[in-house]
């Protein structure tokens, strides 16, 4: 009987990830120039490269690095190993964080990263028999295309909601009775505000679960509480990039976590200034090599997420590695007020404990060379009704300066000013000083 390949043990993980690391490296030396040159400058020969003992000595590498060889060698830079003719989808970043990047993969690569997906939906439980909906437009990004395609061949009946209105997605979920939905966070929340005006009760519906991505919202537990109340189903969160594929996701044993996919990627947890392994438990960033993408590939890449290992067997008996808390946050997202270091994840979480706020805005100003927090909040119709939205801001103020220790400026503004989102939502703004 075949073992799934999130069934390995350690030794065998091990095992699998020094074979395919040596495939890797002898495919891309010298064919691949972004990683020949890499190599060159920091005096590596990639073929001395054997074990993951030695495999610490190759560089980190940074989105910039990226985005600067994209600029150079546009439009797709110099992590191309095989002539641009063998490769036949190209994905893009969203650009939230800054220059967007396009990404090519060949036949080949996008196999592997179905087989990522194979093992995703394996641990969120998917059945045979689940009806899947993907209600977003098929734009550039990675996830969309490849959980569609990942759960079409798995034979899975696939709802492609693009160029729909939210009533039309939600009636399609309906009609069709799904089982699962993928989307961001953001958007499972905004069918769910859809679905209350239009007098559908979601809770009572077909849906059993969601797995949502692109944002932290799904391991922020006020988050996916309101989404998993709204929605009477179950949250999976799952995390990836567009550059490095679909790498992680929630088990139905263990709620809370991400199990890394260790069958397709190393993963290392870096102290951030060092690039030093901390130590088991503690806070760190994430740092990732797949090992399946050879048309393309990253190498011990910065992803900027800030993440804690497990250090407790998982009860689903999987021994990949498995995050606490999903992802933390975002290293360059951090900002200082008055002294107190706060993420924006760690913002949401205080304020999605408030059922009575719609929608919100967070705008960070400089105010006499110190940052400062203004809050924009939209709160319910039933919350504006009633007359309470001062009592409601009250007792926002109170419980981020109970929480986070810092007094932010909390504004009320009109129902339905805040924009909506169905895609990753944007809710953190820095103004110039």
């Amino acid at each position: 009987m075949t073992i799934e390949p999130e069934r390995l043990s350690r030794v065998q993980l091990r095992q699998r990830q020094e074979e395919r690391l040596q495939t890797l490296l002898q495919e891309i030396s010298p064919a691949n120039r972004f990683w020949s040159k890499k190599y060159d400058e920091a005096g590596i020969d990639p073929g001395s490269i054997g074990t993951l003992d030695d495999f610490r000595q190759l560089p980190l590498t940074t989105k910039k690095e990226l985005v600067d060889d994209q600029l150079e060698h546009p439009p797709y830079g110099s992590n191309l190993t095989y002539e641009l003719s063998g490769y036949s989808r190209l994905h893009q970043t969203s650009g939230t964080t800054g220059q967007p990047m396009r990404w090519l993969d060949t036949p080949v690569s996008w196999s592997w990263l179905m087989s990522c997906w194979a093992q995703i939906f394996r641990m969120t439980g998917l059945q045979p028999e689940d009806r899947v909906a993907f209600p977003f437009s098929f734009g550039p990004f990675l996830g969309f295309w490849a959980a569609f395609d990942g759960a079409n061949r798995l034979g899975n009946l696939c709802l492609a909601g693009g160029g729909m209105s939210s009533e039309a997605r939600l009636k399609m979920i309906s009609d069709n009775r799904a089982t699962f939905l993928c989307c961001t966070p953001t958007y499972a929340l905004r069918l769910v505000e859809v679905a209350d005006q239009e007098g559908i009760d979601l809770a009572s519906g077909s849906m059993r679960g969601l797995v949502v991505a692109g944002e932290p919202g799904g391991s922020i537990p006020a988050t996916r509480k309101r989404i998993e109340e709204g929605w009477g189903a179950r949250v999976f969160d799952h995390w990836g990039m567009t550059e490095i594929g679909a790498m992680a996701v929630e088990c139905v044993e263990n709620p809370g976590g991400l199990h890394i996919l260790e069958t397709e990627a190393i993963a290392e947890i870096v102290e951030p200034g060092t690039g030093n392994s901390v130590e088991p438990g503690q806070e760190g960033e994430l740092i990732i090599t797949n090992l399946g993408r050879l048309g393309s590939p990253l190498i011990r890449y910065r992803t900027g997420d800030l993440v804690r290992a497990d250090v407790n067997a998982c009860p689903c008996g999987r021994e990949l590695l498995r995050l606490d808390g999903g992802i933390l946050s975002r290293a360059d997202d951090m900002i200082t007020i008055r002294g107190n270091n706060v993420f924006p994840s760690s913002i949401e979480a205080v304020l999605r404990e408030f059922d009575e706020i719609a929608e919100y805005r967070i705008t960070v100003e400089t105010r006499r060379a110190m940052q400062h927090l203004k809050f924009e909040v939209e709160p319910a119709a039933e919350v504006e009704a009633s007359g309470n939205v001062d009592q409601l801001l009250q007792r926002i103020a109170q419980t981020v300066k109970d929480r986070l220790n810092f007094h932010a400026e909390i504004l009320a503004v009109p129902a339905g000013s805040l924009p909506r989102f169905d895609l990753k939502g944007r809710r953190f703004f820095r103004d110039s000083p």
